[in-house]
């Protein structure tokens, strides 16, 4: 991915983008598997359904699919749509034509969670249960001492680890080999989960506006304290060599190689002004990083050069949701107040 922020383009243009306007707030957002098509979570209990190419027309809302709000969107890793949870308690498998199937439902539950692997298999978590979807069946892992506030598969998709209450549980997926879940604990809350690219380290984010990381091989542990805010969205370098978080007022990236982060201060650049960050996203390939604000403002950030630049403009509206395309080419945005946004980083 050739970008150069420190071309006066990047500085003084906004790049091309595609926007659509809603009158329910973004979920969650995602590409599906080869990058032709991007949707939205929202409110309404609808999932929209855009064209990538912006040659393409944006097709008219469809009716709701859920009885209720959208909370959790990914790229189907087995098909060519996406997978959606609500507060209905229901999972759906939607085709690229947006036509819907049901894989679980789960009533009084929310599905507030989903992940996919690459191995073409989801998991979602209901209450404090995770459910596991592959090969057209269906597992149930749990329950967990309290609601799961954040799940992620390891990097070979062998095994998914829940947040909850008091720490995290890994469980292992295989049929085969029955293995009791391990244990990683530490008091608190914990409200966001991310293993990293490597598969070495667990991250959250807890209730106390700190993250925590475990080396998943020692079973040892690491905390980071000074946010001014709880941290709900993490993000790992597609190397791994640094994780992303958000809730500071410019990009801040904890180091992973070498000894790790332990007595060194996290890399901080970016321009401050914007408020605080509310997702991070970093790039799939290369080593770019994307930032949404609550004042609305969305950044990229190169973490060689420590430069950034506006690619979207404050208006007030937080940003709730940010996905790559699988090129790496594309950025899709959401805020609260009901924007859908295509990005185009290609100049």
């Amino acid at each position: 991915m050739k970008i150069d922020l420190a071309n006066p383009a990047w500085q003084q243009t906004l790049p091309p983008a595609r926007s659509v306007a809603t009158d329910a707030p973004v979920a969650a957002c995602a590409f599906n598997r080869d990058g032709s098509t991007v949707a939205f979570a929202l409110g309404d209990g609808s999932v929209r359904l855009l064209p990538a190419d912006f040659a393409v027309a944006a097709p008219e809302a469809s009716a709701p699919l859920h009885k209720g709000v959208v909370l959790s969107l990914v790229g189907d890793p087995a098909g060519d749509g996406f997978v959606s949870g609500g507060d209905d308690g229901r999972v759906l498998r939607l085709a690229a034509d947006g036509t819907a199937t049901e894989l679980l439902a789960q009533k009084g539950k929310w599905i507030e969670h989903l992940v996919a692997h690459r191995t073409g298999a989801v998991a979602a978590s209901a209450g404090k249960s995770m459910f596991l979807f592959r090969d057209g069946e269906v597992r149930e892992f749990g329950p967990h001492p309290s609601t799961v506030a954040g799940l992620d598969f390891s990097k070979d998709g062998s095994r998914v680890a829940c947040a909850h209450y008091g720490g995290i549980t890994v469980w292992s997926l295989s049929k085969e080999v029955v293995l009791p879940p391990r244990r990683f604990a530490w008091q608190g809350s914990h409200v966001a989960l991310r293993w990293s690219t490597d598969g070495k380290f667990i991250a959250t984010g807890t209730q106390e506006n700190d993250i925590h990381v475990w080396r998943v091989a020692q079973a040892t542990d690491m905390r980071m304290q000074g946010y001014p805010a709880k941290v709900k969205s993490l993000s790992w370098t597609a190397d791994a060599r640094f994780l992303y978080t958000s809730s500071q007022p410019v990009f801040t990236a904890w180091p992973f190689s070498g000894k790790g982060p332990e007595g060194k201060p996290p890399l901080q650049y970016g321009d401050e002004g914007a408020g605080l960050m509310t997702v991070v996203a970093a790039h799939p390939t290369a080593e770019f990083v994307a930032g949404g604000y609550d004042s609305g403002e969305l950044q990229l950030g190169d973490i060689r050069t420590k430069r950034s630049v506006v690619l979207k403009m404050a208006d007030g509206s937080p940003i709730t949701c940010l996905a790559w395309s699988p090129d790496g080419f594309k950025l899709a945005v959401g805020n609260d107040r009901g924007d859908l946004l295509t990005i185009d980083l290609r100049r």
